[in-house]
């Protein structure tokens, strides 16, 4: 038997081309018949077609030769292993639950950037070391194959690059030829300038629609803002929670017809009236107390504030549904958050989640009431622990600023007494605790709720606190929970 080197070409199953050894007859001496041949009688070239493939039971790959039948060789499966998916699914698996950051609170970005630092999250990308010469990553110098243009540094010197330049070329027609007369160019068309998106230009009406369904069911999202976000999420925790129905916000079919069951359509018309635009209004709202103090009342500044706050909306977007909208003007038709009505069950329970932040509200029979995203102290100023009860009620109150007992405002160093309004420093709720100085209150920025700190107490928007304030009474207890 001749041996001889077979190179086969797999074409028929598209897999390439390999080498393998094969057995030849000793009685195959037809030439005519052999695929190829060279100079060296001993070495023949398989072709394509002269191999056959085929797959045993146990996925091997089993190549034959088509003239002898003889098994030329037999691959096992391939399987590809990649280390760096199975290295990033480990990562999922280990830190799923800390992979979502929200743009809306600080404790979350601080987090994101911690995370960042963190180098088996986020592997820092490797050193460029590539040096395209030789000779300490520069050109060579003057004189090699390199134009004259290049940019070298001085020998020896680190005085930075030289730059060689060319004399100007003068440009003239052939000769005995003239050139041509161009027509004066027309000045360049500038592009219009691009039209500012509005301020809620990320908002989304159908994230609005959960956000409504929410509040009507006594899960606050905090404000209708038609943004994702913790205040969403919460809310929907909140929802399954006191509805028994695991909805999801991806759940579009399930999302109308429980809109349709709880009051219609997520927003409605709404004409301003001459009520509305009468007020009474404040210029402005100054930050330093003892200028506050000095106001009769710190009303709304606007009749967009006072209806967001109406609706329970972000004052941003009211504007935005609305853009060609007058406000000021009785008889504007505008698009509003249809919100229906507020809890009236009776609390005898709340809980004040730090971590979640979160205010929930229970009835006698420990069933869930209502829950409000909420602002609960700072580090600073935290807010207490374990329990307390409400001592008492207070719509529209004043607030009295002590610097010996409150935190310290600005330079002012004496006691205030700052004077109502849905502006205060408490909004238009104070829910007094136990223990002095602390409560349960409003706030003159519901878009910062759930995203801000306090000076110790628990902050809602303004129509939480009032929804809560009228479900509550003197002896309810407040339970704070880390």
């Amino acid at each position: 038997m001749v041996s001889r080197i077979a190179v086969f070409s797999a074409m028929i199953v598209g897999l390439g081309i390999a080498q393998a050894q094969a057995a030849r007859p000793s009685n195959f001496a037809d030439a005519s018949k052999s695929p190829a041949s060279t100079a060296d009688e001993n070495i023949v070239l398989a072709q394509a077609r002269d191999v056959e493939v085929y797959f045993d039971g146990n996925g091997n790959r089993v190549i034959i030769d088509a003239y002898t039948g003889e098994i030329i060789a037999v691959q096992p499966p391939r399987r590809m292993i990649n280390r760096q998916e199975q290295r990033r699914a480990l990562r999922e698996r280990e830190w799923r639950d800390d992979e979502r950051y929200y743009l809306d609170d600080p404790e979350d970005m601080a987090r994101l950037r911690r995370d960042q630092l963190d180098p088996r999250r986020y592997p820092q990308p490797p050193v460029e070391d590539y040096r395209p010469y030789d000779d300490g990553g520069f050109p060579p110098a003057p004189g090699s194959d390199f134009p004259d243009e290049q940019i070298y540094p001085d020998e020896g010197i680190d005085s930075g690059p030289q730059i060689v330049t060319r004399e100007p070329v003068e440009r003239r027609p052939l000769d005995g030829q003239v050139a041509p007369s161009l027509p004066p160019m027309a000045e360049p068309t500038l592009p219009r300038a691009t039209i500012e998106p509005p301020a809620a230009f990320s908002a989304r009406e159908d994230v609005a629609a959960i956000q409504v369904l929410m509040d009507r069911t006594g899960a606050s999202p905090g404000v209708i803002d038609g943004k994702f976000g913790s205040n969403v999420d919460k809310a929907l925790e909140a929802y399954r929670a006191l509805t028994g129905e695991n909805l999801k916000s991806t759940d579009t079919e399930g999302i109308k017809a429980a809109l349709a069951a709880s009051g219609g359509d997520p927003f409605v018309d709404y004409t301003i009236t001459p009520e509305d635009a009468a007020g009474p209004f404040v210029a402005a709202v100054p930050a330093d107390y003892s200028e506050k103090a000095q106001l009769t009342h710190l009303s709304y500044t606007s009749v967009a504030e006072m209806l967001a706050e109406r609706f329970h909306m972000d004052e941003a977007y009211l504007k935005a549904l609305n853009p060609e909208a007058n406000f000021s003007r009785p008889g504007t038709i505008i698009r509003v958050a249809n919100v229906g009505k507020p809890v009236t069950t009776k609390v005898q329970r709340i809980v004040a989640d730090k971590s979640l932040k979160q205010v929930r509200a229970y009835d006698e029979a420990g069933k869930l009431v209502a829950a409000y995203p909420a602002t609960i102290g700072s580090t600073d100023t935290p807010s207490p622990t374990g329990l307390h009860a409400v001592s008492r009620v207070a719509l529209n109150p004043n607030y009295t600023y002590n610097p010996k007992l409150n935190f310290k405002q600005g330079n002012n160093d004496k006691i205030l007494t700052i004077p109502p309004g849905p502006n205060g420093p408490v909004g238009s709720v104070w829910i007094a605790l136990d223990k002095p100085t602390y409560g349960i209150h409003g706030t003159p920025d519901p878009s910062k709720i759930g995203k801000t700190e306090s000076h110790g107490c628990v902050r809602l928007t303004n129509w939480d606190a009032q929804e809560l304030a009228k479900l509550v009474s003197a002896g309810v207890m407040v339970e704070f929970t880390e």
